[in-house]
């Protein structure tokens, strides 16, 4: 299913449903920037729209409404996505909002969520930055969806490991990073590899490092 498509059918799902400010959020904030955000960081990741809810109210403290711009409410947690346009969410904020956005952040934090913030300029000229970030935050909650691969806590800190690293993870990052002998470090490596989450760069016949698998791995969504 192509973009555009999918993404009618979910804001038609969710207008059909909704009422009263709920549906009148959804029809007046979910615009350019957020609907720019799904198509170049969120589509090419995951190539569908599954468990998102745009404009998604949330409460805060005093039990005072607040609407993320979209959630993703899957079985294994629940995340915020935010695209803050420069001119919206910090030239015009003052310190009350400032400081209101700080603890709304810290508040949902404490509630289990995870939210995600990007900026609309990343979004528009530079989505690769947001799909990494995006990834990282996302993926290792993935490794503990039951219907994946089964990881020891070293295998899950090496995966969260290589999603950090700029030009792949090698065996030394690996004993640095845990304190493990070579050999261990590698067998670790090779065991993900087989798990299919990590893929060795070769030269002649020779492992220079390994890298994340491209993208979340089929066997996730």
């Amino acid at each position: 299913m192509e973009f555009e498509k999918a993404h009618q059918l979910l804001m038609d799902r969710h207008l059909s449903v909704r009422t009263g400010e709920r549906r009148g959020r959804l029809s007046r904030g979910h615009q350019y920037a957020e609907k720019l955000m799904l198509r170049n960081v969120w589509w090419p990741l995951f190539g569908n729209l599954d468990d998102l809810h745009p404009e998604y109210e949330v409460y805060d403290w005093n039990r005072k409404s607040q609407f993320l711009d979209c959630a993703f409410l899957p079985a294994y947690g629940r995340f915020g996505l935010e695209c803050d346009g420069y001119q919206s969410h910090v030239k015009d904020m003052d310190r009350e909002r400032f400081n209101y956005s700080l603890n709304r952040d810290t508040f949902l934090s404490g509630m289990g969520w995870r939210i995600i913030h990007f900026s609309f300029d990343d979004v528009q000229n530079r989505p690769e930055i947001c799909r990494m970030l995006l990834q990282m935050v996302i993926a290792p909650a993935l490794l503990r969806i039951p219907s994946g691969p089964s990881l020891t806590p070293l295998e899950r800190e090496i995966v969260r490991l290589s999603w950090s690293q700029k030009k792949g993870i090698r065996p030394r990052d690996v004993m640095l990073q845990y304190n493990v002998s070579f050999r261990t470090a590698r067998k670790q490596l090779q065991e993900l590899v087989h798990k299919g989450l990590l893929r060795p760069v070769m030269q002649n016949t020779y492992i220079c490092y390994y890298e994340p698998v491209q993208g979340v791995p089929d066997l996730f969504r």
